[in-house]
């Protein structure tokens, strides 16, 4: 089936802030106001609006209740979607879809998150997530809280059966640091060499605190359309796919990986692309443990360990496959799946400045939830 070209032409962000202030309501108004007028269109222009939080029930996450609070009306697409780390590359597909079928025609996507709270820091804010029941009670109750000791946890058991020293951590901080000092949307912008990521106090082993994105107060909106007359600077969605391994974490098969890399089989195919196409890639990195485990999964590295690849300068500036331009979730800023999505729409509008990859033209984005439970992944491209 043929599927109507759909756009990104809109991208609108607020500053990343370190600091309790605005509610998501606030920021998702500002970051959605800018998209807008980045796209040349008013809010009734908008006729589809989808809307992402961070999980957990609390009592100032973003909700389809933005619509009205945002000053939207007269919407023919309303949602709020939820796939945890996932979410941002499902509200693009959704959006696509309305689009190609006819159920909207310009739709806005928003996701905005303020976890920072006087008085209290925002690892007790993600650590509330997960519930109290099944498998997360029982883990709850041994203190394995929230996401660091989790993913210390998937980080040994993924050194341990590929091989790799843990220094290939170290390599994923220390590049990503290097592309942030670049993006002045980056709350992590000093230098960072080796000993200065030695010297980061250990959380949970092997994981230290540069190895663990910075959580923010922030927004970003994208505009996406169909309409031709909408828009001056096109960045087309060439494919969109998704991977749910759904594991039960039993014993008898493995807990953390061998899923996510038909996302993007998915996504290359409907692209008409390949691997070799690729000029960026954007990935969700949490944790550093996780740029290396989807650089394998996601068969990106041509053949080489992922640790040897990110050692030896395959991602960074002037790389081969140059991964996480902005500095990503370790030094750019943690706003989930935006936080991919945002920069690969900078690199394919050219629009990086001194971090600029040159030539971009074609990006792959990816997304992930929970444990590696949810993959999703798009193909972008410039627009001619």
């Amino acid at each position: 089936m043929s599927v109507p070209h759909v756009d990104l032409v809109g991208l609108g962000m607020t500053p990343m802030s370190l600091r309790p202030g605005k509610t998501p309501v606030e920021l998702a108004t500002q970051a959605s106001g800018a998209a807008l007028a980045d796209a040349g269109i008013a809010r009734g222009d908008v006729d589809g609006l989808l809307v992402g939080s961070s999980q957990g029930v609390r009592p100032d996450r973003l909700g389809v209740g933005f619509a009205a609070q945002g000053g939207f009306a007269d919407l023919r697409l309303l949602e709020h979607v939820e796939i945890k780390g996932a979410t941002t590359i499902a509200m693009i597909q959704r959006a696509r879809h309305a689009i190609a079928t006819g159920e909207a025609s310009t739709v806005l996507c928003v996701f905005a998150d303020a976890p920072l709270v006087a008085g209290r820091g925002a690892g007790s804010t993600y650590a509330q997530s997960g519930g109290n029941n099944g498998t997360r009670g029982l883990e709850r109750a041994s203190g394995l809280l929230g996401s660091v000791p989790t993913y210390a946890l998937l980080a040994q058991r993924w050194l341990h059966v590929t091989g790799t020293g843990a220094e290939a951590l170290r390599s994923v901080a220390t590049t990503a640091r290097r592309w942030a000092q670049d993006n002045p949307h980056a709350v992590n912008r000093e230098p960072l060499d080796d000993d200065g990521y030695q010297r980061s106090p250990m959380i949970a082993e092997p994981l230290r605190l540069l190895d663990c994105a910075r959580p923010v107060n922030g927004a970003v909106a994208v505009v996406l359309t169909g309409r031709a007359s909408v828009g001056t600077t096109r960045v087309r969605v060439r494919g969109a796919g998704r991977d749910h391994p759904v594991r039960r974490r039993r014993a008898g098969a493995e807990s953390w990986f061998g899923g996510g890399g038909r996302a993007v089989e998915d996504a290359l195919d409907q692209a008409g692309m390949s691997r070799s196409d690729l000029d960026v890639a954007e990935l969700y990195d949490p944790f550093s443990i996780v740029t290396l485990v989807l650089l394998d999964e996601y068969r990106l590295t041509g053949g080489v360990p992922a640790g040897a690849f990110v050692r030896d300068g395959h991602t960074g500036p002037g790389g081969t496959l140059p991964t996480n331009t902005g500095g990503g979730q370790l030094s750019g800023f943690y706003l989930q799946g935006m936080t991919p999505l945002a920069e690969a729409v900078i690199q394919l509008r050219g629009a990086g400045g001194q971090r600029q990859v040159p030539d971009a033209a074609v990006a792959l984005v990816g997304g992930i939830g929970g444990r590696l439970d949810h993959h999703a992944a798009l193909i972008l491209e410039r627009a001619a």
